[in-house]
């Protein structure tokens, strides 16, 4: 028996700034341990998170990336996708006066993913955003054009919940325990976690999966 995983989302999913190749490769790694100690059946993880996404660039390719990596022609009772995206779509663009992806059109966005997603999964899911360090960035430091800002991430963080949940998506939310946690020793940048944020999220999403028996 195998199925595959796929994770679409933005660099922090692509894993900048862990040593460890980030949370989605960690996720990666732990689900081959289980497959090579003969009690899981094989899993195929695919992360196919880059720099710079927003739920508009996810949207575009997201049937072309998955397509080739099917084992069959049908939809598999047993695949995953996840979506983590959002923090870059809630940036505020100077030169837009507006969000890097305006407010509806994130919204719409979602809706599309889950519509598109279901086409090959019925186990869809979008990891929460992060807090960010708004000392750090606003504006970044690396695109004085842009800003993240708290109440910004806080309103698409909101926003991504409510629509995967109203559109029978799961929601695995990361920006509580991150503040708990003390979130600034966890950020790189400001924006992107450190390993040791990594390795957080890494558990969050993991035990999430594990106590609802989705891995």
């Amino acid at each position: 028996m195998y199925y595959n995983f796929f994770i679409f989302g933005d660099s922090i999913a692509y894993g900048c700034y862990d040593s460890a190749g980030g949370w989605a490769q960690r996720i990666g790694n732990f689900l081959q341990l289980r497959y090579l100690s003969g009690t899981e059946p094989e899993i195929f993880t695919y992360n196919l998170s880059t720099h710079s996404q927003t739920t508009a660039d996810v949207l575009a390719r997201l049937e072309a990336e998955i397509k080739p990596r099917l084992f069959r022609d049908w939809k598999s009772e047993g695949d995953i996708v996840i979506f983590a995206v959002g923090l870059n779509d809630s940036a505020f663009v100077y030169s837009k006066n507006d969000n890097w992806v305006n407010f509806n059109s994130f919204q719409n966005n979602i809706k599309e993913l889950i519509g598109k997603a279901g086409k090959f999964s019925q186990k869809i899911f979008f990891v929460g955003l992060a807090p960010v360090d708004q000392a750090i960035v606003d504006p970044m430091p690396f695109d004085l054009d842009k800003s993240y800002r708290e109440v910004e991430v806080k309103r698409y963080d909101l926003a991504l919940r409510e629509l995967a949940e109203n559109f029978g998506a799961g929601y695995i939310p990361v920006y509580e325990k991150f503040a708990a946690a003390g979130y600034k020793k966890l950020l790189h940048d400001g924006a992107h976690p450190n390993s040791t944020g990594h390795q957080l999220i890494f558990e969050i999403v993991k035990d999430y999966l594990l106590e609802r028996k989705i891995i």
